[in-house]
């Protein structure tokens, strides 16, 4: 039996750093969010931050019952015992100061649903939080004719960090489908409209009647899976160029995470 000549071998893909932090402070930003602080100096500079207003971590949530101590040996777990693998959640990075170690990510909070959310409702001082990152690729472009932002709840920090970070002078439009006790924003810059609707429906039809403005918009649209595919369609429709947008679905209706993340390679949870 012969062997290809010059045939590279594979390697494994590098292990992704993992961050133990300790929660410094919880804050109830609205009726379904909680924004919360956290911070490690041992081992915060595992973090690889990024420039992007939509960069996001990945957050691990083992099983108390399994007693696990992090950092976590996901591929000895992956190998040996896969049952105790921790759930993986993506979070929005929503503030982080690199110089002092410490970020904020902010929780959608859905009653006793989920893992992410009930622990971040019931997180105080002390708590450890487990993460890895940052990716992202977002941020709003100075060269941009106008900005348009379309998002849910879950995109809301994104928009929030985008919104802080628009060059001066920038013009454009947030459409955001946001319960009223939940509409909490940064400042809005004076170029930029804020548009808010109650339904998924209707962020759909805002975007469609939206009043296109002259030039080529940069958009950031990101949300519920099925809503965002209606928005892409409009997009094409709009001819804006693909280079121009940044578009994915951050969650389905009636899937976790784990499900979500695994359709989203089969063409069932593809956006295009």
């Amino acid at each position: 039996m012969t062997t290809a000549p010059n045939t590279p071998e594979r390697t494994a893909r590098p292990a992704l750093r993992q961050a133990v932090l300790t929660v410094l402070e919880t804050t109830e930003i609205s009726p379904d969010l909680v924004r919360i602080r956290l911070g490690g100096d041992d081992s915060f500079d595992n973090i690889n931050s990024n420039d992007a207003t939509d960069k996001y971590v990945k957050l691990l949530f083992a099983d108390p019952a399994h007693e696990l101590v992090p950092p976590y040996d996901l591929t000895e777990l992956r190998e040996q015992s896969p049952e105790k693998l921790p759930s993986r959640r993506t979070y929005t990075v929503r503030e982080i100061d690199l110089e002092e170690k410490w970020l904020t990510i902010d929780f959608v909070i859905h009653g006793a649903d989920g893992i992410a959310g009930p622990w971040a409702k019931n997180a105080k001082p002390g708590d450890t939080l487990v993460l890895s990152g940052a990716g992202g690729k977002y941020a709003p472009a100075a060269e941009s004719d106008w900005h348009l932002l379309i998002a849910d709840l879950s995109a809301i920090p994104a928009v929030s960090s985008a919104l802080e970070a628009m060059p001066e002078g920038a013009r454009g439009v947030v459409l955001a489908n946001v319960d009223t006790a939940d509409r909490v924003l940064p400042e809005v810059p004076a170029g930029i409209e804020m548009k808010w609707v109650d339904s998924d429906d209707e962020l759909i039809a805002a975007v469609r009647d939206l009043n296109w403005l002259e030039g080529t918009p940069q958009v950031f649209a990101h949300g519920e899976r099925e809503t965002i595919k209606a928005v892409r369609k409009i997009l094409k429709d709009r001819e804006v160029p693909r280079e121009s947008l940044s578009i994915s679905a951050y969650w389905a209706r009636g899937r976790a995470e784990d499900q979500f993340q695994a359709e989203k390679r089969e063409p069932i949870g593809q956006i295009d």
